[in-house]
């Protein structure tokens, strides 16, 4: 396959799922906004929602106050986010018009479909009147589009190359919420207060569709421990650490080339990790520092499947002589501070 296809249905699959995550955690803090609390403890939750995607600063630069209008502004529809739901959509879309033969009738009619409702949506400011509605059609679109992806698309490279933006995006997101809402959770205010304590661990699990899951797996009161052990190593999580990293290792191994071999062994040596690996430990030797490690895995594994498969992201020349950007960022970070620019086909 061309690496310039490969590159557009990888990064199509990235910016969708990455919508569908940042439609996920607005909708928890919309939800829990709605509960008694102090404002102190309101704007709290909005700035762990920021920093699970590494925008405060840019928040932050932009907005001289912190609400929730300005939050869900900048994170739904503020086209210098690179980040915010219609950023991501636009470049979903794009991508996948860059790559129509690559795709069926279904798919592209889905990607476009959702980018034109999604343009009626936000000129009826629908996600500032109805926000719950709004980022429920969001996370249904995204669903759709997984759906028909899986129903429609014959299962050859370009399908593999999708399902490989998707689950290292998504392994990806689950570890930037569990760094963050954990590092909250450490707070000792938080700690000695059960009930806040469940209630921040209870939109944890919210963010990743796995509150009805846990209920299952544990039948029991909700605990650090045991929901950091299910986003982590509950390989039947669809959303966990170790359940990203096996699809990731299948979809390497469908699509590999004479210059993959040590990005197939990184692969292959997170997912062994996980696979090994105790809740127990993980704990002792602290979840900030793992998720870290793991974070900067998965950024070292997207640097690699850009280099083995994907189009070279071009060197930074002299102002006086500035470059178009060719390849895709590779990092969630990376994207808030470079746009991709797109390459049209007719």
């Amino acid at each position: 396959m061309l690496s310039r296809t490969a590159d557009h249905l990888y990064w199509m699959a990235r910016y969708t799922e990455r919508a569908e995550n940042t439609a996920r955690m607005l909708d928890v803090r919309v939800q829990y906004s709605l509960m008694p609390q102090s404002e102190l403890a309101e704007q709290q939750g909005w700035r762990t929602m920021l920093g699970v995607s590494e925008l405060q600063s840019q928040f932050d630069a932009k907005y001289s106050t912190l609400s929730q209008k300005e939050v869900i502004d900048f994170m739904v529809r503020d086209p210098d986010n690179p980040s915010s739901i219609a950023s991501c959509l636009r470049a979903a879309r794009e991508n996948a018009r860059a790559v129509r033969g690559s795709l069926t009738t279904e798919v592209w009619e889905t990607k476009n479909t959702t980018w034109l409702t999604l343009q009626q949506h936000l000129k009826s400011r629908m996600f500032e009147t109805h926000p719950g509605k709004f980022l429920e059609w969001v996370k249904y679109r995204s669903h759709m589009s997984r759906g028909v992806t899986l129903g429609t698309m014959f299962q050859d490279e370009a399908f593999n190359f999708i399902r490989l933006g998707t689950f290292l995006e998504r392994a990806d997101n689950t570890a930037r919420i569990l760094d963050v809402k954990f590092r909250f959770l450490d707070a000792d205010a938080i700690r000695a207060d059960a009930q806040v304590e469940f209630y921040y661990l209870a939109a944890l699990l919210r963010s990743v569709s796995a509150f009805e899951t846990y209920r299952k797996v544990y039948r029991d009161a909700i605990t650090l421990n045991r929901v950091a052990e299910l986003l982590i190593l509950q390989p039947k999580m669809p959303r966990s650490l170790i359940a990203c990293m096996c699809a990731v290792v299948a979809n390497l191994q469908e699509v590999r080339n004479d210059l993959s071999a040590d990005t197939e062994r990184l692969a292959e040596k997170l997912y062994g990790e996980l696979q090994t690996a105790q809740i127990g430990d993980i704990l002792q030797e602290g979840l900030h520092p793992y998720l870290t490690r793991f974070l900067a895995s998965i950024a070292e594994l997207g640097n690699g499947i850009g280099r083995d498969f994907l189009l070279p992201v071009a060197p930074e020349l002299p102002e006086e002589a500035p470059a178009p950007v060719q390849g895709q960022t590779q990092t969630q970070s990376q994207t808030q501070t470079q746009t991709q620019t797109q390459t049209q086909t007719g």
